[in-house]
Formats: C-alpha cells, structure tokens, sequence
C-alpha cells in the first residue's frame, strides 16, 4: 500500500476513533511555542498568542499532521491513537 493511500484512510476514520486528546493538545503546544519562537528569533516579529484564542480542532490538526508532518510527527501521532486499528485486504480498519 502506497504512503498517500494510508494517509488518505487514515484521514478519512480520524473522525471515529478515540484520541488522546490530553497527547495531541501538548504536541500542538509545542508546536505553536515552537512557531512563536522562529517568528521571534528568525523573522523578527515579536507576537505573542492572545487569550481566548480560538479553540482548536485536535482532530483537524490531526488531519494536517497525517498529511503534512515528518515522519517523525506522524509516528508521535499516531503514538497518541487509542482506538486499535488494524489492517485487512489493504484496509485500514478500527477494531472492535
């Protein structure tokens, strides 16, 4: 099975399995602080993220890590699954 298909299923089940979401929310911590502080050291730009931001969507940011992140972000990801999945006849299937 091709890397793009797995993404692709993967993407589309996101939605019904069970996150960590306690996992995912401190990936995206760190993953903002890390965006604030290129901006700050790189850039120059001196912003900080306000309160009461917007909430975030943990299973849209999941989407984008299946389809954006290193291969590293994707493993830690999917490290944070708690749902059991499994793969038959070239499947990506939540077991039950």
């Amino acid at each position: 099975m091709r890397e793009e298909e797995l993404v692709k299923q993967l993407s589309g089940i996101i939605e019904t399995i069970d996150l960590d979401e306690l996992g995912i929310k401190e990936k995206f911590n760190e993953e903002i602080e890390r965006h604030y502080k290129f901006t700050r050291s790189v850039l120059g730009i001196h912003t900080e993220p306000k309160d009461g931001q917007k909430e975030i969507d943990l299973r849209n940011y999941a989407k984008y890590l299946l389809r954006e992140g290193s291969l590293t972000e994707q493993r830690s990801l999917l490290s944070c699954l708690q749902s059991k999945l499994v793969m038959r006849d070239k499947r990506v299937v939540k077991e039950q």
